[in-house]
Order: C-alpha cells, then sequence, then structure tokens
C-alpha cells in the first residue's frame, strides 16, 4: 500500500466538500425540496459560494501557517544565535553598577546587529511578504463570505456601506462650506 501524499488527502477532501456542497445547492435550487423560508432559504441557496470560500480560505490558512512558522523560527534562531554570543562575551555574574551596564550595553549591541541583518535579509523579506499576502488572500475570502451572507438576509454589503459614508462625507463638506458662506453673507449685512 502506498502513503497518500498531504496535496493528495487534500484534494480528496476538496473534492468531498464540493460535491456535497453541490448536493446542497441542488436541493435548495427546488423550492418543494427545502423547507426553510425568507434569508435562510437565500442563505441556503448561497451555501455553495460560502463552501468554496471556505475551501479556498483552507487552502490559503496551510500557507499562512507555513510563512508563519518559519516567521517565528527565524525570529527564535536569531534570539537563540544572539544569546549565545551575549553569554560569550559578558562576565558570568555582574558584581557592580558598572558591569550591569556594560553587559546591557553588550547585549543592545548584539541583538540589534542581529537583528537588523535579520530583517535586512533577503530570506526574511520573502518569507514575510508571503506572510503578508496570505493574510490580505484570508481577508479577501473573509469580506466574500461576509458579503454573501449580507445579501442573503438583504443588508448592504460593506462596499455599498462605505459609498454612503463617502457620500455623507460629502454632504456634510458641502453643507459646512455654505454655512459658513450664509454666516459671511449675514456679516457683510449685519456691518452695512
Amino acid at each position: 500500500m502506498q502513503p497518500e501524499s498531504s496535496k493528495d488527502i487534500t484534494d480528496y477532501y476538496k473534492h468531498l466538500s464540493l460535491f456535497w456542497t453541490d448536493i446542497i445547492h441542488l436541493m435548495s435550487s427546488k423550492p418543494q425540496a427545502l423547507t426553510s423560508i425568507g434569508p435562510m432559504r437565500a442563505f441556503a441557496a448561497n451555501s455553495k459560494k460560502i463552501s468554496g470560500e471556505l475551501i479556498e480560505i483552507n487552502d490559503e490558512l496551510m500557507g499562512f501557517n507555513q510563512y508563519l512558522t518559519e516567521y517565528y523560527k527565524q525570529l527564535s534562531d536569531t534570539w537563540t544565535d544572539a544569546q549565545k554570543k551575549v553569554n560569550l562575551k559578558a562576565p558570568d555574574v555582574p558584581q557592580d553598577v558598572e558591569q550591569i551596564e556594560a553587559f546591557k550595553r553588550i547585549w543592545i549591541d548584539i541583538f540589534d546587529n542581529d537583528f537588523t541583518e535579520l530583517f535586512d535579509s533577503g530570506k526574511f523579506g520573502d518569507n514575510y511578504g508571503k506572510l503578508v499576502s496570505k493574510e490580505l488572500e484570508l481577508t479577501k475570502h473573509w469580506n466574500n463570505i461576509t458579503n454573501v451572507i449580507l445579501q442573503s438576509v438583504n443588508l448592504p454589503s460593506k462596499e455599498e456601506i462605505d459609498e454612503i459614508y463617502k457620500e455623507m462625507h460629502s454632504l456634510k463638506k458641502r453643507v459646512g462650506k455654505l454655512e459658513l458662506e450664509l454666516k459671511k453673507k449675514e456679516i457683510k449685512k449685519n456691518a452695512k
């Protein structure tokens, strides 16, 4: 028997979940097949979109966790190496305030140099960039799910609410300008 790779297992469960969401979607598209009404009817009809997004989130989450693990490994390795260097340079037990200050300066210099070197490295930058990219992809999928749910219950999406806020802000500015002009006209009128 041949061991399956994690990619094969992931693909198997992806296809299995898509199969069941297709079945649910087919059932929900028939009015007599589902007894739900109102928002739950709309939510059931949109469940395939949500399931698809959740599958994509799972894939993105695996990549995110991989890059996050590498991120913390790089930080941990740098910390360990820097602490080893500090332990080699510093006196065993500081006896007075002057030795404590010297120890502090050694510690700060070594950690500053080692972490600056880490943050300037291409390996760290590449991993951090991929980590942020995966985080943005996760956010995009969560926003898509939220929009589907909001649409199912006949509520405005985030984009529609943002558009309303922009319009309100614009109107507020225009009203403020008009009020200012009106006050200026009143002052001129009263000055005469």
